[in-house]
């Protein structure tokens, strides 16, 4: 079957986004432990927080680098292949995108780099205010963002003229308190926290295990107070995902029930409505077959009452056949507008089952861990790998669940991806750029884990107090790079 620009556009998105979204809850997260670290290196001046300030400020370092650059391309790729959909939804779309550039962007990057090279020209408290304020940015960054990915969601603050054929923004302060947002923000943020303290985790038990036979005390020392610090963020910030999750769910079916329907593979709607653990429909997607449930769970889910009623598959695609099966100026036509259930169905499984797998995991390091006691056994590998990989693939396939699920909308009730894709582009030309992205993602994942795993096997740098020189006898002294 030849693939159109269509299809390789997708598939672009969907690739160079996954892709990008591996590095930024790890950075958003880390840059709060490594802030949180230093933190205690002031208040404290005792050595170990400040190795661990600088050993994860590396790692933390490494992984922002490679996130930068990876999110440039997502940019570019609104104007390249989905030009009608910036047409459409620019106005709107662009404005948080351009705050977040402008405002978060700036305020990360011009306070991280005051951080990495302050150590030795700025005082204790102004240079930790550095890394408070580029982790701000951070936060800021994700929030812009969210903010215009939850308008194709939940579309708000807008007004459609029929003149020009867009959609243009009447009210910036609604898009960004839309609430979707609202819910969306702290479940992402949370998930990040939860992320970072995995990574961190994981790292701190590698190096406990790796280092048994050398075994100095002040080396397992080290590493145990990073593992434990990290578990209990890890847990402390696990429980907000969960919460706030529910949160999302309840919005969710508000805003988009057909995303809960399809996540839950709900064919007819139910009240009340059981949770399926697995379900098996039939070949054309529109019964079920076979179904492992728990009674009423759903119902609580979705509407806050074990008695709630969650629409279905088969009455809401009729729905949203009356509702906008005709092409209007403002509404896109879609035969179908029933996501892919399969996928979307187990991306969302997969989103709690490897979140969960990572909370057990450091539940087990706490254990393990409490009073002096240590792990030095080969067996914790596979927890210092499960830790961090299951809250991160969590996040990614969490992603795929928001996304697939809303499909096959880009702007939901507004426009169709099939009408968002730019229409002079080839297949041939799609299909360039994908190869290209592909090889060079290849290539900085290479990158990324080569000096990752330089980083992390070369452990904690001996302690070094950061002294504070005068330069007034040498203004042209370089700036010194602390790592």
């Amino acid at each position: 079957m030849d693939l159109s620009a269509l299809d390789i556009a997708r598939w672009q998105f969907a690739i160079t986004t996954v892709y990008h979204f591996l590095f930024v809850p790890i950075t958003i997260g880390l840059s709060a432990i490594v802030a949180g670290y230093q933190t205690a290196w002031v208040r404290t001046g005792q050595e170990k927080w400040l190795r661990l300030t600088k050993f994860f400020g590396k790692l933390f370092l490494i992984n922002f680098a490679i996130g930068v650059v990876t999110g440039i391309v997502q940019e570019f790729q609104f104007g390249m292949n989905w030009s009608d959909y910036s047409r459409f939804v620019g106005d709107i779309f662009g404005a948080p995108l351009a705050v977040e550039g402008l405002l978060a962007f700036f305020l990360e990057s011009t306070f991280l780099g005051l951080w990495i090279f302050g150590w030795d020209r700025l005082p204790k408290k102004a240079h930790l205010a550095t890394i408070w304020l580029a982790h701000l940015g951070t936060v800021f960054s994700a929030y812009f963002i969210l903010a215009a990915n939850s308008f194709m969601q939940h579309p708000v603050g807008y007004e459609y003229n029929p003149e020009t054929g867009r959609a243009e923004l009447t009210d910036f302060f609604a898009v960004l308190t839309n609430e979707v947002q609202l819910v969306t923000f702290p479940h992402v943020l949370l998930s990040a926290y939860m992320t970072a303290a995995g990574f961190v985790v994981g790292v701190s038990v590698w190096q406990l295990v790796r280092g048994r036979r050398r075994a100095e005390a002040s080396e397992q020392a080290l590493y145990r107070t990073g593992a434990k610090t990290a578990a209990w963020v890890m847990l402390i910030a696990s429980a907000g995902v969960i919460v706030s999750g529910d949160a999302q769910a309840k919005i969710m079916t508000e805003v988009q029930p057909m995303k809960m329907a399809a996540a839950e593979a709900l064919y007819e709607t139910e009240q009340p409505a059981g949770f399926s653990w697995l379900t098996i429909g039939s070949l054309d997607g529109t019964e079920e077959k076979f179904a492992v449930t728990t009674p009423n769970l759903l119902s609580f889910l979705a509407t806050g009452s074990f008695d709630g009623e969650v629409e279905g598959i088969n009455p809401l695609s009729e729905e949203y056949v009356l509702e906008y099966g005709q092409d209007t100026e403002a509404v896109s036509y879609a035969e179908d507008y029933t996501p892919i259930e399969g996928l979307t169905y187990w991306s969302f499984r997969l989103m709690m089952g490897l979140g969960f797998l990572g909370i057990l995991a450091s539940l087990a390091v706490l254990v393990a861990l409490r009073g002096d006691r240590t792990v030095t056994s080969r067996r914790w590998l596979l927890v210092a790998w499960a830790v961090p990989l299951g809250p991160l693939f969590a996040n990614s396939f969490g992603w795929i669940f928001t996304e697939v699920g809303r499909q096959p909308w880009a702007v939901f009730g507004l426009m169709t991806v099939d009408n968002a894709v730019s229409p002079t582009v080839s297949a041939g030309e799609v299909l360039t750029s994908l190869i290209v992205f592909t090889l060079l993602y290849g290539v900085l994942a290479v990158v990324e884990l080569k000096l990752m795993f330089s980083a992390i096997a070369h452990g904690a740098d001996d302690f070094a107090e950061p002294v504070v020189r005068d330069d007034d006898h040498d203004p042209d002294r370089p700036l010194a790079f602390a790592y």
